[in-house]
């Protein structure tokens, strides 16, 4: 499975993006999919994850009631529509593959990542 980000920026404070990874490979609708990020000077922690038909969704309380990701199978595709952005948002994103449950939410529970896409969120 190869993933690719996409959708960073820079965006002011209190904006909005969206960020999508596209996946290849024919097993994407059988994948919980997940999104990390890595803030400058820190470790990749956990976003948000999605079960494989979408009908679970897990957050980070940093991110939840801002952040909402979604996933359409027909595009191999998954979303972090990212609103209320704040600086401390800012970091680098990844998204990552097949993890072991769809409220997984440590690194080594995903098999596959992507390259990151940078956010930057300007106050």
């Amino acid at each position: 499975v190869q993933l690719q980000a996409s959708g960073g920026g820079l965006v002011q404070a209190g904006g909005s993006l969206r960020l999508s990874c596209a996946a290849s490979g024919r097993t994407f609708s059988s994948y919980v999919m997940g999104w990390f990020r890595r803030a400058p000077g820190k470790d990749r922690n956990f976003v948000a994850t999605i079960s494989w038909s979408g009908g679970n969704t897990y957050y980070a309380d940093s991110v939840k009631g801002r952040f909402t990701i979604s996933r359409d199978n027909a595009k191999n595709t998954v979303y972090l529509q990212m609103d209320s952005l704040k600086p401390e948002d800012t970091a680098v994103y990844y998204c990552a593959a097949d993890g072991r449950r769809w409220y997984s939410t440590a690194l080594s529970e995903y098999n596959y990542w992507g390259p990151g896409t940078l956010v930057t969120v300007s106050s």
